[in-house]
């Protein structure tokens, strides 16, 4: 887990992490969420929609945005302020994904973080974007 301090930030920091979805992983999703949607759960249902396998929940890709700050960029004294996101392409199981987020603004007054982000996929292909507000606890 990285601790970087607000002297510690500058505009252009970079992080990344990878993570690969597993089956487990979308049916615990599921277990939390409780979205029995079938294009997220049959198989058969996905194909019929133009989906080679079923569809990873969205938000739970979008979870790993959580990581990025909450443990690699700024990591331990984060505080997560906003989120906003745009999906751009299907996940499946067994995608290994790429997060990556960039400090693009930072507020030395109010020790806020400004972080452009973006997921993709094993093949390179971009699977959302985001930017991330976040603050930190310590100077």
């Amino acid at each position: 887990m990285n601790e970087y301090k607000f002297s510690d930030i500058y505009v252009g920091l970079t992080e990344s992490f990878e993570a690969k979805i597993t089956s487990e992983m979308q049916d615990r999703f599921l277990k939390i969420c409780g979205d029995i949607n079938p294009l997220h759960i049959e198989e058969e249902y996905a194909r019929q929609n133009g989906f080679a396998y079923r569809v990873v929940y969205g938000l739970l890709t979008s979870s790993f945005y959580s990581t990025l700050v909450g443990v690699y960029l700024p990591g331990k004294y984060c505080i997560l302020h906003g989120i906003d996101i745009q999906f751009s392409a299907p996940v499946f199981i067994g995608d290994v994904l790429k997060v990556t987020g960039k400090i693009i603004y930072i507020n030395d007054a109010y020790k806020q973080l400004e972080i452009k982000a973006f997921i993709t996929n094993q093949n390179n292909k971009k699977i959302s974007k985001s930017i991330i507000k976040t603050g930190l606890l310590h100077e």
